[in-house]
């Protein structure tokens, strides 16, 4: 077995880990390694804490993956549990919340969206993700995005039901676009009776629990009535209700008509890489497929993959009844975790014949071709990665870029964006923004605003851990020579010894023609014999931008429904604060009649018709 090279270092983390040893007990519960930093490099859980730490005092007979780990051992923290079920399930959630480098953990654990009908006398459609703490109904959960989006809009284009946020709904005085456009039936301002409305509401209630060819049903009973007392408009407004939900039902593929609620996975790896494909199912509909990939599965056996995956997936998620692997899982253990606060039984089942089982190697076919598409997206990433290098000439290899771009209109509002690139292709956790906060700087210095941002990058608190933002081999910047001066100026003035790129559009803004300038290379170069560089670099430049407008955007919007209050005089902190509350935003202010605004405590008649009259003259 190899051993890791630096054995002073290594023989200093189990000495460390050896001063716990004479003072745990013999009981179960979680242990948590940190570095020097304290940054917690590993979280493991153990029937005995004494006997598995103890484990580590051993190095020669772990792999080097641990003897890394080892070696990087400052201290160590521990939690006592009552059996080891609660350790299983504590380490779960200690992994998700530390991103341990050294644990086998999920790479995309996003919270899957639900759709929501709200507790409200004419309940809201819409989609909702995080805890499930407002009442109403959840149908889910979703995996794909589309997918939701797709179902939400032919729901509402078929039964109108209103989509606004309950303080707009209460503050109409008039139908808005969606009624317009036919996507809702105006509620708020009574263009559809009460019981009509609630009846549409059943009837997406009904589509949402998998029964759409009920509702279908008792909609061509509905049109064929119509048609025969001559209604023909009524008819063929049916008619297309039904069209939609012959669309919205073809879309929930692979019926399981024995089984209603479900989870199947299927685990496959390729070249050390590990992949979990996910298959949904609720209500006997399939409500999307996922890929999980897994880091530091490499010495790791399938089932203890599955273990981890499962307890982190599954960590504050209800579990549906059934859960399919594509080979069996036969320890108790794990299914007592799971069966933990969950109010049925979950049964976890390797189908080895029928339906599930088809499902299962479909399932585990995704996941083959998601390993082998991100496989050929790594390599196509180093070869852009290697052949950016050798035109650039650098030093050494290329493997983190980062991206800045500034976003203003005539010098307000003005934001810096940082995106990062690297092997993986973008890695959107470490994006950043920055409010541009400099006095000095006049509006529209762009030259001012790069020379902030890239102070605060590398001068402020992103540098305090270099391991959770590591230095970058290349910066490129959105400009030309100016911004590339502004830049090296501020290394010059850190020492800080990092390449600079600046891009410059081409003449009319034209992709294609984008001259480049570097510290080596003022005077600027083409890149129109190197296509596939030039469109890589497109593509970092074009995702900057993305970033930073949608950063922009969002400040802009925000400072709008700001003044539009704030300027009022009369209007301070509390009735502002009242106003808010009432209305939930300043644009639905800005919306109501004098009367609505009247109705806010702490608003005389003169003075909501004062509020009125200036968010209607500005």
């Amino acid at each position: 077995m190899m051993k890791i090279n630096s054995s002073s270092l290594l023989e200093t983390g189990v000495q460390a880990i050896k001063s716990y040893i004479k003072t745990l007990p013999d009981k179960p519960g979680v242990y948590r390694m940190l570095n020097s930093k304290q940054k917690v490099l590993y979280v493991g859980k153990a029937l005995s804490l004494k006997k598995r730490v103890n484990n580590y005092t051993l190095p020669d007979k772990l792999p080097l993956r641990l003897q890394r780990m080892i070696s990087e051992t400052a201290r160590m923290e521990f939690v006592i549990t009552p059996s080891e079920v609660e350790a299983l399930l504590l380490e779960a959630n200690l992994i998700k919340q530390y991103d341990p480098p050294y644990n086998m953990r999920l790479k995309d654990d996003k919270f899957f969206a639900y759709i929501h009908l709200s507790d409200h006398p004419w309940p809201r459609l819409s989609k909702y993700r995080g805890d499930r703490k407002e009442g109403g109904d959840f149908f889910g959960p979703f995996v794909s995005s589309g997918a939701i989006d797709d179902v939400i809009i032919t729901l509402q284009k078929t039964f109108k039901i209103r989509s606004c946020t309950d303080s707009y709904f209460k503050a109409r005085t008039r139908p808005c676009l969606q009624y317009h456009i036919k996507r809702c039936s105006a509620p708020c301002v009574s263009k559809i009776a009460e019981t009509a409305y609630q009846q549409s509401v059943s009837q997406v209630k009904t589509i949402l629990t998998g029964k759409t060819q009920k509702v279908q049903k008792s909609l061509t009973a509905s049109m064929l009535k119509e048609s025969a007392r001559h209604n023909y408009e009524r008819a063929a407004l049916i008619r297309d209700q039904i069209k939609a939900l012959t669309k919205l039902q073809s879309h929930q593929t692979v019926n399981i008509t024995d089984l209603k609620n479900a989870d199947f996975f299927a685990l496959a790896t390729l070249n050390e890489q590990t992949c979990i494909q996910g298959f949904f199912y609720r209500n006997g509909s399939n409500y999307g497929t996922h890929s999980f990939f897994l880091q530091g599965t490499v010495e790791e056996s399938k089932e203890d993959i599955f273990e981890a995956f499962l307890l982190q997936f599954y960590a504050g998620k209800e579990i549906p009844p059934y859960i399919f692997t594509n080979f069996s899982l036969e320890d108790p253990l794990l299914q007592k975790a799971l069966q933990q606060n969950q109010p049925h039984k979950i049964t976890l089942a390797a189908p080895q014949r029928g339906t599930k089982r088809t499902v299962l190697e479909t399932a585990f076919k995704n996941a083959v071709e998601s390993l082998q598409r991100q496989l050929i997206s790594k390599k196509k990433e180093q070869e852009y990665l290697e052949n950016l290098s050798d035109i650039l000439d650098l030093s050494r290899p290329l493997k983190r870029i980062e991206v800045y771009d500034n976003s203003h209109i005539q010098g307000t509002n003005a934001i810096g964006s940082m995106i990062v690139s690297g092997m993986q292709g973008f890695e959107k956790k470490h994006y950043r923004k920055f409010t541009i906060k400099s006095a000095e700087i006049t509006p529209g210095d762009d030259f001012g605003m790069m020379a902030e941002v890239l102070k605060r990058r590398f001068q402020g608190s992103l540098t305090k851990d270099k391991e959770r933002s590591p230095f970058p081999d290349l910066v490129i910047i959105d400009g030309g020579k100016g911004q590339l001066s502004a830049a090296q100026k501020v290394f010059d003035d850190f020492n800080i010894d990092i390449p600079l790129l600046a891009i410059a559009k081409g003449p009319d803004r034209n992709a294609g023609k984008e001259t480049f300038f570097t510290k080596k290379s003022p005077q600027g170069f083409k890149l129109s014999q190197h296509l596939e560089t030039l469109h890589y670099l497109q593509r970092l430049r074009d995702e900057a931008h993305r970033f930073a407008v949608t950063f922009h955007r969002a400040k802009r919007t925000k400072g709008l429904q700001k003044s539009l209050l704030d300027t009022i005089s009369g209007i301070g902190a509390a009735r502002k604060r009242a106003l808010l509350q009432h209305f939930g935003s300043a644009v639905a202010v800005k919306s109501a009649s004098i009367e609505d605004i009247q109705n806010v405590e702490g608003i005389s008649k003169n003075l909501a018709k004062k509020v009125y009259l200036s968010l209607h003259s500005s």
